[in-house]
């Protein structure tokens, strides 16, 4: 297997102003449609945004720069955090979801 087709998983937050922009639906459109990643992504009662991305390492790098620099175009993206990342032989999840 290729480098760039190494799956990885990821945890994200995303901090600044991402909630009642949409960010979460522009999200789950980039990870599912754009780059055909899985994982999940939620609004926080911190006024964050988290969630966990898995997929292709080449794919999850472009996503974490689209959810650094660019997010919903209404967003204001202070800072994005990536932790817990780790190789994993299998995708944990079908699709890319937005949980309530």
């Amino acid at each position: 297997m290729a480098e760039g087709d190494t799956l990885v998983s990821v945890d994200y937050t995303i901090l600044g102003k991402v909630q009642g922009v949409f960010f979460h639906k522009y999200t789950q459109s980039e990870g599912n449609s754009e780059l055909g990643l899985v994982g999940w992504v939620q609004n926080t009662d911190q006024g964050t945004v988290q969630g966990k991305l898995q997929g292709p390492i080449s794919k999850v790098r472009y996503m974490q720069e689209w959810l650094e620099t660019k997010g919903s175009p209404k967003s204001q993206i202070d800072r994005a955090n990536f932790s817990n990342e780790k190789v994993i032989l299998k995708l944990d999840y079908s699709e890319f979801q937005i949980v309530k």
